[in-house]
């Protein structure tokens, strides 16, 4: 069973930077995406960047696009997501997931239990 396991929350200032780490578990397969999302108070959650596992082809939504930057350690099966330069409007609690087929919102069918990110001074 694949389990996901997202760490590296907290507060930060705006400017500030943050690195989030989501650790996977149970991952025996080389396709699929794994992505980050978020949801903020009263805000649909979505989804702003992802990788692929198989070649490593990143996406982003263009919110954080510049900004952020999504990697992937094979070895510990871990990804990082990068925040620089944050932002107020990127508080939210941040979830990374796993997708075995497309990149809808629908396709990734295993999820962490999120961490919460706080951008304020």
């Amino acid at each position: 069973q694949v389990q996901l396991v997202e760490s590296g929350g907290g507060l930060v200032q705006p400017g500030g930077s943050l690195r989030l780490a989501c650790a996977a578990s149970g991952l025996t397969v080389n396709y699929g995406h794994i992505g980050w999302f978020r949801e903020a108070p009263g805000k649909e959650r979505e989804g702003i960047s992802g990788i692929s596992i198989s070649d490593g082809t990143t996406y982003y939504t263009d919110s954080v696009k510049g900004r952020f930057t999504i990697s992937r350690d094979g070895a510990k099966n871990t990804v990082y997501l990068q925040m620089n330069n944050v932002k107020p409007e990127d508080t939210a609690v941040y979830y990374c997931a796993i997708s075995f087929g497309g990149l809808t919102l629908d396709d990734f069918g295993f999820w962490g239990q999120g961490t919460q990110v706080t951008v304020s001074s």
